[in-house]
């Protein structure tokens, strides 16, 4: 068994899914993981860690953590500081409560406005969030509120998934940006009919059904056999892969719908 399986997964968050006078009692357990490689800053010297100190910017000594306030920069160098108490009480009603506001359809969400998911479990008696579960699953439907999250209060989608309910974290409206609104896209021209017919069938040739497990982290995985081959003390020759010939667009199509003929 794994170290990761051996931890006992612990909630995130605990509360309530408020929809009108219901509560459904529930714990947030994270979903997702990253598998990404992470370093640690050495000193090349003699091969040690380095460590991060809080230096003050005026008089250049290290800070202790009791020293330390928040601050918002209204204007260069100068700032307002905000006390822990402050903080706290600023903190919205989501802070404890998952308040739904509207049902909508699932499919009818955009996913460029997903952010992270987690999965939902019943926090003693299961009955309230087996209801809303299979009214979710039946329907169709995801319940649309607010969640709070640490110290910031996110736009939510609670919805049923694989047999548990799952809150999805929104981004903002105003943290979106608008792909119409680049210059470099309002002056492409129409692509003409033998290249669009070459293009569509690539794509239709190319179509099939996502199977997500077929992915791999393939730089993870090239990272962590370097990693071994050089703990095991095998020389590393480094050898850059050589650059694709870049072909013109008509070539390059002919050449690819040649190709996936011959599969």
């Amino acid at each position: 068994m794994s170290e990761e399986k051996k931890k006992p997964r612990r909630p995130i968050w605990s509360g309530a899914i408020s929809i009108g006078l219901v509560n459904v009692p529930v714990k947030v357990y994270p979903m997702t993981r990253d598998t990404s490689v992470s370093f640690h800053l050495l000193h090349r010297k003699d091969g040690q860690p380095l460590r991060y100190e809080r230096v003050c910017t005026r008089d250049g000594r290290v800070v202790p953590w009791e020293e330390t306030v928040k601050g918002y920069e209204i204007r260069k160098n100068e700032f307002i500081v905000l006390e822990k108490e402050e903080l706290r009480a600023a903190l919205p009603e989501s802070d404890r409560r998952i308040r739904i506001d509207t049902f909508v359809h699932y499919l009818s969400l955009d996913p460029v406005f997903f952010e992270n998911s987690f999965t939902l479990l019943p926090d003693g008696t299961p009955e309230a969030y087996s209801l809303l579960y299979a009214a979710c699953e039946e329907l169709g439907s995801a319940g649309v509120g607010r969640f709070t999250l640490r110290t910031k209060e996110y736009p939510a989608v609670v919805h049923a998934y694989h047999g548990a309910l799952v809150l999805t974290t929104l981004r903002y409206a105003n943290e979106v940006v608008d792909p119409s609104s680049f210059e470099e896209l309002k002056v492409l021209t129409a692509p003409g009919g033998k290249e669009l017919d070459l293009a569509k069938r690539i794509v239709t040739d190319l179509s099939g059904d996502l199977d997500i497990s077929e992915y791999h982290d393939t730089y993870r995985e090239r990272i962590l056999a370097l990693i071994e081959k050089k703990r095991s003390g095998e020389i590393i020759r480094v050898e850059m892969p050589k650059a694709e010939e870049v072909k013109e667009l008509m070539v390059a199509l002919e050449e690819t719908v040649a190709k996936l003929g011959k599969k």
